[in-house]
C-alpha cells in the first residue's frame, strides 16, 4: 500500500478543524433511517483484517521513474489499514460514514499522487504548509491525550469526592413565594413628564417592596403559600397565571447563588426575603436528605474529567503566554460578529444558562 503521510496529515488536521468547530450535540437520526449505531459494525458478514476493502484502479503503489511502464497498476487497501486511518481521524467513525470518508480518502491519495508528479511536494512553500500540519496533528494529538489522562477515574476518586462535597449532593423539599419587583402599571390617562413618570414607576415598586416584607412576617407566622402567592400577583396586576409554590425537591446548585444559602436552612425554617432584578423570593424548606452514591456517580465523574481537563489545559496554555506587537497587530478588539473565540479547550463546561427572571416557578 502506498503511504502518504501528506495525504495523512491533510485528513488528520481536517478532522481536527472539524471537531473544534462542529456542534457537539449530534444530528438526530430521521425516521425510518437504516444503519447501525456509531461504533458498531455495518456489515453483514465479516470482513477479515487482511481482505482488501478499497481498490484504486490507475494509482501504482510503487510508481517508477517510466509512467508508463505498467498502465494497470493499482493500490489496495486493507480492512486493518483503513480502519487505523479512521482511527487516526476519528475513532469510532460512524458505519453510515465511513464509505463517504473512504471515497474522499481514496480521491485525496489520488490528487496526492498527481500534485507529487507536478513537483508540488517541493520547495519552501511545500515545507511551510507542512509545519502549519505538523503542529495542527501535534495540537489534536495533545488534545487526545489531555482528554484520555483526564477520563482515567478510579471509584475511590469518587467515593472520596462524594464525601468531600457531601452538601452538595443535599436534596431540599422547597416551597417557594415569588414577589414581583413592580407592579405592571396601566398606561397613564393623562401625559406625565419624565420625572413623573419615574415616581411612578419608583411608587410601583415600593409597593411591592413592602408587600414582601407582609408577606414573609405572614409566611412567618404560617399562612399557606399557596394563598400568599396569589394574592401578591393580584396585587402586583402581572398577567398571566401566579406561579407555583411548589418546587419539589432541590439540590444547592438547582437554585440560583444569591439563593443557594437557602439549602443551610433546618426542616420547617423560612429564609429572609431574597432578591434579585426580577423581584423578591420567599422560601421554605422541607423535608431534607442526601442523594445516595450510586445515583450521582456517573454525574461526579463528568465533574472530576471536567475539572480535571481544565486543569491541564490551563497548565498547558500558562507554560507559554504569547505577548504581541501592537505596532504590527494593533490593540486588542473583540472578535468580529459571527467569529467566535475559540473554545478554551476540550470538555469545557458550558456556562449554565441562567433560569430567566420572570419565571420563577419550579424547575
Amino acid at each position: 500500500m502506498m503511504r502518504y503521510g501528506l495525504v495523512c496529515l491533510l485528513l488528520a488536521a481536517l478532522s481536527w478543524g472539524q471537531a473544534a468547530s462542529s456542534p457537539s450535540t449530534p444530528a438526530p437520526q430521521q425516521p425510518g433511517a437504516q444503519g447501525s449505531p456509531a461504533g458498531s459494525p455495518a456489515e453483514t458478514k465479516e470482513v477479515p483484517p487482511d481482505a482488501t476493502v478499497i481498490t484504486i484502479n490507475g494509482l501504482c503503489a510503487n510508481p517508477s521513474a517510466d509512467k508508463t511502464a505498467d498502465p494497470n497498476c493499482k493500490t489496495t487497501i486493507t480492512r486493518a489499514e483503513f480502519e487505523k486511518i479512521m482511527d487516526s481521524v476519528q475513532p469510532n467513525m460512524p458505519p453510515r460514514v465511513r464509505r463517504q470518508f473512504a471515497t474522499r480518502y481514496s480521491s485525496a491519495l489520488v490528487m496526492a499522487e498527481k500534485a507529487h508528479e507536478m513537483g508540488l511536494d517541493q520547495g519552501p512553500k511545500f515545507d511551510d504548509r507542512m509545519k502549519l500540519m505538523r503542529i495542527q496533528v501535534l495540537t489534536q494529538m495533545f488534545n487526545q491525550a489531555v482528554q484520555e489522562k483526564a477520563g482515567q477515574i478510579s471509584d475511590q476518586d469518587i467515593e472520596d469526592y462524594y464525601k468531600s462535597k457531601s452538601a452538595d449532593y443535599e436534596e431540599a423539599d422547597l416551597t417557594r413565594i415569588f414577589i414581583p419587583h413592580s407592579q405592571q402599571l396601566p398606561a397613564s390617562k393623562v401625559k406625565l413628564s419624565a420625572a413623573a413618570e419615574k415616581q411612578r414607576q419608583k411608587d410601583a415598586e415600593e409597593i411591592m417592596r413592602k408587600e414582601a416584607d407582609k408577606v414573609h412576617a405572614r409566611a412567618v407566622a404560617g399562612e399557606d403559600f399557596a394563598k400568599l402567592q396569589a394574592e401578591a400577583y393580584t396585587l402586583s396586576a402581572v398577567k398571566g397565571k401566579a406561579p407555583s409554590t411548589k418546587m419539589g425537591k432541590v439540590r444547592r446548585n438547582g437554585l440560583p447563588s444569591n439563593q443557594a444559602s437557602v439549602m443551610d436552612l433546618k426542616t420547617g425554617e423560612i429564609s429572609a426575603v431574597m432578591s434579585d432584578q426580577s423581584g423578591y423570593f420567599i422560601y421554605k424548606v422541607g423535608e431534607k436528605d442526601a442523594e445516595p452514591l450510586d445515583k450521582v456517580k456517573e454525574e461526579i465523574r463528568g465533574t472530576l474529567r471536567t475539572q480535571r481537563l481544565q486543569e491541564q489545559m490551563k497548565a498547558a496554555q500558562e507554560s507559554g503566554t504569547p505577548t504581541l506587537d501592537e505596532a504590527y497587530f494593533g490593540p486588542e478588539m473583540a472578535p468580529p460578529h459571527g467569529m467566535p473565540l475559540p473554545p478554551p479547550g476540550p470538555g469545557a463546561p458550558s456556562p449554565r444558562p441562567a433560569a430567566p427572571p420572570s419565571s420563577p416557578g419550579p424547575k
